[in-house]
């Protein structure tokens, strides 16, 4: 069987992950995100792959492929205003009429998304396309299908909560099998929302073209927002060391050129990679990724987390369901579900709060409005190259923009734009000290420890 042609979708500018950059190019146990999905492609045996860009990206698409065995194509969408129907198009001279697999870079799946595809492609060769469905139990923003016996009626974009046409979800895993007559309704069609691919595709179904539905049953996460990251590493971890429900043992692969003290705890499935050092009574608690070159020191605990390449996990410090990018230091902190850019750094003594006093769900400022993050923990989101402080509190869903230094001794409360220095302004007020202290009571206070 030939498999179809693959576009990735990656000209997106990643403005719901600020002040995080990218998120293609941030890396999950030493791979870039993006490189995920094309080494994901290649083992399920879709190897010619193009991955469409912008023109902010196309350098680091540019370094990426050639680091590859396998180099991916680089198209350019010159219109990024045109959205989805705008990337598709930048492929067609590529694409020519084979046919080919739509994916976004948004969107996390397992590999048994490909064992429905290729059921698929050996079925019914008379139709016009498929399109990947997931059963959903809660609104999700995006676009669902009217289905029939299989077979798609129609597609609505976004049709708001309680407004649902069914409980399936359009996930960005479409195979066109008749890529001509799909590039002539992209052009033809015209829509005020950022909705053109799929008016299109309405369009083709609503004059007989037949596309199908697929259902998936798998692991699906689209990364929209910052705390998606916590999820995706963990599923991709669970990937690279072959966690199935199946498994029961804990699996632990820790490299020979790591070094690991004695008294060190490690429970739970765990990667320790090359040159990593744990230091004297440290625990690392799986999940947990440790990347190359990382310190973990003594006392520090590191649980369900990501340690980024080259990062530390200080003395006695606390790393709890947390995603830490490259080269993050920490010294006697709490670092509890939060997301850390690389560069950054914690003074000794620092926080970050991840619970309401309420316990109520936590928002986080995004452009203009509150999102809901679905949870009632969330801790802070912080940018690249941010040096904290000793001793700040940083509230539940925070934002910190990159670049920027915190003072020490203060409270943030709400979110740091890029670049910037935050500092508290406050008196210290002396005054003659009358009390004294009576020597003899700290003699009978030691006498009665004693015994």
């Amino acid at each position: 069987m030939k498999f179809p042609k693959v576009i990735i979708l990656a000209a997106g500018q990643s403005k719901r992950m600020d002040p995080l950059p990218d998120k293609n190019f941030l890396k999950f146990c030493g791979k870039p995100l993006l490189q995920w999905q094309v080494e994901q492609l290649a083992r399920a045996g879709f190897t010619d792959v193009a991955v469409i860009g912008g023109r902010h990206n196309l350098n680091e698409l540019k370094e990426m492929a050639s680091a590859l065995k396998k180099p991916f194509a680089i198209l350019e969408q010159k219109k990024l205003e045109d959205g989805m129907a705008g990337a598709v198009l930048s492929a067609e001279k590529w694409i020519g009429d084979e046919a080919f697999l739509v994916v976004s870079s948004n969107d996390i799946v397992e590999d048994s998304i490909f064992e429905v595809l290729k059921k698929a492609l050996k079925g019914d060769k008379n139709v016009a396309g498929f399109l990947v469905a997931k059963r959903v139990t809660e609104y999700f923003p995006g676009g669902y299908l009217k289905v029939k016996n299989g077979a798609i009626t129609g597609i609505v974009e976004k049709p708001g909560a309680g407004k649902e046409p069914s409980d399936l979800v359009n996930i960005v895993f479409h195979v066109h099998m008749q890529p001509k007559k799909l590039f002539a309704a992209l052009k033809k069609v015209k829509t005020s929302r950022d909705d053109r691919y799929e008016v299109a595709l309405d369009s083709l179904i609503q004059t007989g073209e037949k596309f199908v539905a697929l259902p998936y049953i798998g692991f699906w996460q689209p990364v929209k927002y910052p705390w998606h990251l916590i999820l995706v590493w963990k599923k991709l971890f669970e990937m690279l060391i072959g966690r199935t429900k199946e498994t029961k043992k804990d699996i632990q692969k820790i490299s020979k050129k790591a070094s690991v003290a004695r008294s060190a705890v490690i429970r739970g499935d765990v990667i320790i990679e090359d040159g990593v050092k744990v230091f004297d009574h440290a625990v690392i608690q799986g999940p947990a990724y440790i990347g190359k070159n990382s310190i973990v020191a003594n006392n520090a605990l590191v649980r369900d987390s990501h340690l980024g390449e080259g990062s530390v996990a200080g003395y006695s410090t606390e790393i709890a369901r947390s995603y830490l990018s490259d080269r993050v230091w920490t010294h006697t902190n709490y670092i509890g579900d939060s997301i850390i850019g690389s560069g950054s750094s914690f003074g000794s003594g620092s926080v970050t709060g991840n619970l309401r006093l309420d316990e109520g769900s936590i928002s986080v400022v995004i452009g203009e409005e509150k999102v809901a993050c679905g949870s009632n923990k969330l801790g802070a989101i912080i940018g690249e190259n941010v040096r904290i402080g000793i001793n700040v509190s940083l509230m539940p869903g925070v934002k910190i923009g990159n670049n920027c230094f915190i003072g020490g001794g203060i409270s943030v409360a709400k979110d740091v734009p890029d670049a910037k220095f935050v500092y508290g302004k406050w008196e210290l007020t002396m005054k003659d000290n009358t009390a004294k202290v009576d020597p003899s009571a700290r003699e009978l206070m030691m006498r009665r420890l004693k015994g």
